[in-house]
C-alpha cells in the first residue's frame, strides 16, 4: 500500500512557461485579477502597494544597440516544495495561515487565519506575496461582476496566487457527480493559462506522464528561478537564450549555473 504522501501517487500541479513565446502583453495579469477578485487602486504608481498575483517582468541583456535583446517573464507564486513540503513561507507562518497540500503540491493562503505579520513576505524569495494595505474598493457597479467562487480579502492580511484552486474544486465536484475519481487535464486550468494568446503557459500535473507539463519540464532549456536556494518551485521556464537562463537562475559569475 502506497503512502498517501508518496509523490509518485499524488498530484503535483505546476506550470511550464515558454519565454520564447511570451510577448509581454499582460493578458495573464488581467485574467488573474479578474478571476480572483484582485482589486486595483485609482493610483497604481506606488508598486510597493500594488497587488499582482501574476506579474510580468521585463528582462534585458544589458547590451547596447544593435545587440540589445529583451525577454518578458511572467511570475506567479512558485508554489515551492522545499524540504518535506516546508516551503519558505509555510515554515515561518505563526498562524498556519499558509500551508502545503501534499495531495496537490499547492501552497494555500487561508485569509481568515492571517493576522498580517508579513513573515511570509520576508521569507518568499520571489516577492510573490502581497499585503492588503486597504480594504478593496470597486468601481460603482463592478461588485456585481465579481467571481462568487473567490472571497475578496480585507485589509491587514496577505494574499497570493493560488493556482486558481477554486477551479480544481469545481472540476473535482463535476467529476464526482459524473461518477469519476479523476479529472482530465483540460478540466482544471488556471485563468492565466487560458488567457495567454501566445500559448506560452502550460499547466498540469507534473507527476502525470499524460500531461503536457510532464515532458515540457524536461526540455534541455528548462530552468527554475533561483534553483540554488533549494525551494524546488513548481513553475518551470523554457528559453533558448542563454542570457535569459543565466538571469533566471541568478547565479554569481564564479558559480556553476544549474542548467549546464
Amino acid at each position: 500500500m502506497k503512502n498517501e504522501h508518496d509523490h509518485t501517487s499524488t498530484k503535483k500541479f505546476g506550470m511550464v512557461i515558454n519565454l520564447d513565446l511570451c510577448t509581454g502583453c499582460g493578458s495573464c495579469m488581467v485574467a488573474c485579477m479578474s478571476e480572483n477578485n484582485v482589486p486595483f487602486k485609482e493610483d497604481e504608481s506606488d508598486k510597493l502597494r500594488s497587488i499582482t498575483w501574476m506579474k510580468v517582468y521585463k528582462l534585458t541583456n544589458k547590451r547596447p544597440f544593435p545587440e540589445t535583446d529583451i525577454c518578458y517573464l511572467p511570475r506567479p507564486c512558485q508554489h515551492c516544495e522545499g524540504h518535506d513540503g516546508h516551503s519558505p513561507c509555510v515554515s515561518v507562518c505563526p498562524a498556519t495561515a499558509t500551508d502545503y497540500d501534499m495531495n496537490t503540491g499547492i501552497v494555500s493562503q487561508i485569509y481568515t487565519r492571517c493576522f498580517g505579520c508579513r513573515y511570509c513576505m520576508g521569507a518568499c524569495p520571489y516577492h510573490a506575496r502581497y499585503f492588503n494595505w486597504f480594504d478593496p474598493v470597486w468601481p460603482e457597479g463592478m461588485e456585481k461582476y465579481l467571481n462568487p467562487n473567490v472571497s475578496p480579502r480585507m485589509r491587514g492580511i496577505v494574499e497570493k496566487c493560488s493556482f486558481c484552486y477554486h477551479r480544481y474544486q469545481a472540476a473535482k465536484d463535476k467529476a464526482h457527480l459524473e461518477g469519476r475519481k479523476e479529472i482530465e487535464e483540460g478540466e482544471y486550468q488556471t485563468a492565466c493559462t487560458q488567457a495567454c494568446p501566445a500559448g506560452a503557459i502550460t499547466f498540469g500535473d507534473l507527476n502525470n506522464p499524460d500531461h503536457a507539463v510532464y515532458s515540457l519540464k524536461k526540455d534541455p532549456h528548462a530552468f527554475r528561478l533561483l534553483e540554488k536556494l533549494g525551494t524546488n518551485p513548481k513553475v518551470y521556464y523554457v528559453s533558448s537564450k542563454e542570457w535569459v537562463r543565466k538571469a533566471g537562475d541568478n547565479y554569481l559569475e564564479n558559480e556553476r549555473p544549474a542548467w549546464k
